[in-house]
C-alpha cells in the first residue's frame, strides 16, 4: 500500500508550505492524480482520513482528487492518443516506440487554509 507514503509525503509537504506561509489549518486540499498512477482513490481516501487525525493542522481537511488523463506519444508517427483505451500499441500506426506524456502524476493542486 504505497498510498500511505503518497500521503505522508503531501501532508509533510502542505505542513511545510504552512509554516512558510503561517498558516493555522488547512481545511481542504485538491490532489491531481494520474490516470495510471496506481494510487487507488480508496485506498488513498483512508489513508488521508487517518493521516490528517494526526496532524493538528489537518484535522478534518478534506480531499478532492481530480483525475489527469493517461496520455501517450508515438515516436513513429508522432500522435497521441488515450494510453488506457489503446495501451502501449499506437492506435494509428501500429507501433510500439512509444512513450507515456502524461498520467502517472500524483501533485498537489490547490490548498484551502486560514
Amino acid at each position: 500500500m504505497h498510498e500511505l507514503g503518497v500521503v505522508v509525503h503531501i501532508i509533510k509537504t502542505i505542513e511545510d508550505v504552512a509554516k512558510d506561509e503561517d498558516l493555522t489549518k488547512v481545511s481542504k486540499v485538491v490532489l491531481e492524480v494520474g490516470e495510471v498512477s496506481t494510487v487507488l482513490p480508496d485506498l488513498l481516501q483512508s489513508c488521508w482520513d487517518w493521516s490528517c487525525k494526526r496532524s493538528p493542522l489537518m484535522e478534518g481537511c478534506a480531499l478532492e482528487r481530480v483525475v489527469i488523463p493517461a496520455v501517450t506519444r508515438c515516436d513513429d508517427c508522432g500522435k497521441t492518443y488515450e494510453t488506457v483505451k489503446y495501451a502501449k500499441i499506437c492506435p494509428y500506426c501500429q507501433s510500439e516506440h512509444t512513450y507515456l506524456l502524461q498520467g502517472n502524476e500524483v501533485r498537489i493542486r490547490e490548498i484551502e487554509a486560514e
